[in-house]
């Protein structure tokens, strides 16, 4: 589906358009146009993008079929599913590239974009061609070129919940082969969610980006493109909701606060009979989260991440640039280095001490009961964690009149380690109580315990994907056969566990944890089966896209709860899970002035084989997937013609979801609940003013729910809103 509309800010661009190839991750490797891909993908334009308000990712939710980003936690908390199959904690199911920059790390995925020119989303395994965190699909977001566009845009918006917003960005054609831009941003989100310990805002939050981009052509042949980006997030809370109360009420400090730089350098050069191509990046994230782990007005425990984390990658592309008909090919290798370092303390209070540790001890020896010597004590975890990974890819394609048959084969390997320190210095008192009458003390015991250590594996996969394509005219169709896969690694999460069940050993009341077991996790992989049809009718101003599809997955990475008293999230591997379903998305423009919109998404995703060494969970549905997702809009543009107003437009949209199991024996669920949002913008030659409302129906939903320590809790979605939005050309 391509979304467009048409308004005068996009005339303006039009306007200043320099001709230029687009250079774009997607279009280095597989060139021509996307629509025309045998891939199931949807392209959001400019205009699109900044009509419905799209700054970051999560807004991108539901408008592709069966793309779900759900908006809870803290920007750390960048989920995404597709098809049935997404990641809550640690590697990403579905990549990021933003100006060709590959975002390794999911917890950096959530940010604000400015003067973005388009977004691309593919969906199903991408892993064949674009390798890590790819296996259920890929965003490619590209930002505004300074040698298409040059000018100056200045945005102010408010908001309900105590919500502003600030940009500028300024595009220069330095001369003709070489532009420049430079953006800022600022956005303060007041909240809608009090917590009542302390009357703060549990869902507010500061953010600040910018962005320089340099595009430079020294000769026709030879493109090169510099983007560097700076944001820093800060939220003061998290939003989760008691089941028992309904409210938001904890009173030790929660917080997220996050520091990223990114730069990226592309150069591609276009020689008679190929093009060769480099792709450079380095990202660093210095994070931390502080929570109260309990969420309760409760002494229980704190938990705090605090992380370092320094990427570089480098891929090089090169692509035959053949006729269209025959043959054709692309190769290219990949390399990372992804070097972490981090500080995971855990501190147990008062509570957390009665009820998870000495109330276990007592009632097993009440004659011999214990008490600790201190109200809070230090469960300390440190960290390192290096990743190093290579790959290298072919993909060949032969084209004979409408058919057109395309290989593509990888081969992936990643080292991955894990150097921890987990340390606890604490004691407690035993005490005789055989005459009760006359308490004593039996002993003082000292606890020690420093554990060091180095785990490490070895990941090789192999890598294909084979498509048949028909083509036709207008018409379209495609199936497809690939192979999916994302590494394996380590929880960090879990080793707060692994320390508190040591500790608990010296008492006789634990579990044996044997730590590579426990922590480590085994890659993921999958086969997809895939076939489509398009339709292009652009004199009559339609296009529709269609898609089935299925897929065997094996060792699916779940994030889980344990059971009893722990205080982590452990990821774990399901034995086999599949995913199947469709997917539809048209746009029609019957005339100039209207402009309709319809995406949908079915997916059917349940376990096929999973037993937790607890329960079986086989037959159920994978948790937090949704089953179904809905994107309609209706356009209406209306010339006005006025020497300060060229038109008005009016949008009516729809988004629905659900329904999205939140455990994996599926005894709570969300059900199927829409949105209904609403646009109403004047546009001339040096701007627009829009005011628009979400949620205008004040629909209650969760976008999250889950247990711990046997409390259930939830985040509720954002209430109706409304928006006005000031946007200013120069």
């Amino acid at each position: 589906m391509c979304v467009s509309a048409l308004s005068a800010e996009a005339v303006e661009m039009t306007d200043s358009v320099y001709a230029l190839d687009e250079v774009s991750v997607t279009a280095i490797k597989t060139g021509g146009e996307l629509l025309y891909a045998p891939v199931a993908v949807t392209v959001v334009d400019a205009d699109e993008a900044r009509r419905l308000g799209i700054v970051s990712m999560k807004n991108v939710s539901a408008l592709s079929p069966n793309l779900y980003i759900p908006e809870y936690g803290s920007r750390m908390t960048s989920s995404i599913y597709m098809r049935g199959i997404g990641a809550r904690i640690d590697q990403p199911a579905v990549g990021l590239n933003v100006d060709n920059v590959p975002f390794l790390n999911k917890d950096a995925f959530d940010f604000d974009i400015t003067d973005i020119e388009r977004i691309e989303v593919l969906r199903g395994p991408q892993s064949a061609m674009y390798g890590r965190n790819t296996m259920a699909g890929l965003i490619n977001i590209t930002t505004t070129s300074p040698l298409r566009f040059q000018g100056v845009r200045i945005l102010a918006e408010a908001a309900t919940g105590n919500s502003y917003r600030g940009a500028v960005s300024g595009f220069f054609k330095i001369s003709r082969r070489l532009g420049m831009s430079i953006s800022g941003q600022y956005n303060c989100f007041g909240g809608y969610v009090t917590n009542m310990y302390d009357g703060t805002k549990a869902d507010a939050s500061r953010d600040l980006s910018l962005r320089w981009k340099t595009e430079w052509r020294p000769v026709s042949e030879l493109k090169i493109e510099n983007t560097a980006a700076f944001g820093r997030s800060h939220q003061p809370g998290y939003p989760y909701a008691f089941e028992e109360t309904g409210e938001v009420n904890y009173n030790d400090p929660c917080f997220y606060k996050r520091l990223t730089f990114t730069d990226g350098l592309t150069v591609k050069w276009d020689a008679e009979k190929f093009s060769l191509s480099s792709i450079t990046s380095y990202q660093y994230i210095d994070d931390n989260m502080t929570l109260d782990q309990d969420f309760l007005p409760l002494d229980y425990f704190t938990l705090s991440q605090i992380r370092t984390e320094h990427s570089v990658t480098e891929e090089i592309v090169a692509r035959g640039l053949n006729n269209s008909e025959g043959y054709n090919w692309t190769a290219g290798v990949f390399g990372f280095t992804k070097q972490g370092r981090m500080n995971a303390p855990v501190t147990f209070k008062s509570v957390g001490i009665d009820r998870l540790i000495t109330g276990h001890v007592n009632e097993n020896n009440p004659t011999y009961p214990i008490t600790w010597e201190s109200d809070e004590f230090l469960l300390g975890s440190r960290f390192r964690i290096p990743v190093n990974g290579v790959s290298v890819y072919h993909r060949s394609s032969y084209t004979t009149g409408p058919w057109s048959f395309a290989g593509v084969l990888r081969l992936d390997y990643e080292h991955t380690a894990l150097r921890y320190h987990s340390f606890t210095s604490t004691g407690y008192i035993v005490n005789n109580l055989t005459d009760p009458e006359h308490p004593t003390i039996y002993s003082h015991e000292k606890i020690d315990i420093d554990d060091r250590g180095r785990l490490s594996r070895n990941f090789v996969s192999l890598l294909p994907s084979f498509t048949a394509t028909y083509h036709s005219g207008a018409h379209e169709a495609y199936a497809s056969v690939a192979k999916g896969y994302k590494a394996g690694g380590y929880n960090t999460q879990m080793f707060s566990d692994v320390l508190q069940q040591r500790l608990m050993a010296h008492m006789g009341v634990a579990e044996k944890y044997d730590v590579d077991e426990i922590v480590a996790y085994k890659p993921e992989k999958s086969w997809n089966y895939e076939a489509g049809y398009k339709l292009r009718l652009p004199e009559y101003g339609f296009d529709l896209s269609t898609a089935v599809f299925y897929i065997d997955c094996r060792d699916q990475q779940l994030t889980t709860f344990p059971d009893g008293t722990t205080t982590g999230r452990i990821m774990t591997n399901a034995g086999r899970t599949e995913s199947y379903g469709v997917e539809v998305s048209a746009r029609y423009s019957p005339l100039s002035r209207w402009n309709f919109n319809a995406a949908y998404g079915y997916t059917h995703a349940q376990f096929r084989r999973f037993h937790n060494g607890l329960a079986d969970y086989s037959g159920n549905y994978v948790p937090y997937a949704p089953s179904n997702t809905l994107y309609l809009s209706a356009m209406y543009t209306l010339p006005i013609g006025l020497s300060w107003i060229d038109a008005l437009s009016f949008d009516v949209n729809y988004r629905g979801i659900g329904r999205i199991y939140w455990d994996e024996d599926n005894s709570s669920s969300q059900p199927f609940y829409g949105r209904l949002g609403a646009i109403i913008s004047a546009s001339g030659k040096h701007g627009s003013i829009e005011i628009s409302a979400e949620n205008i129906t004040g629909t209650k939903y969760d976008t999250f729910r889950y247990v711990s320590i046997g409390n259930n809790f939830f985040q509720r979605g954002r209430p109706a809103s409304c928006r006005v939005t000031l946007r200013i050309l120069i």
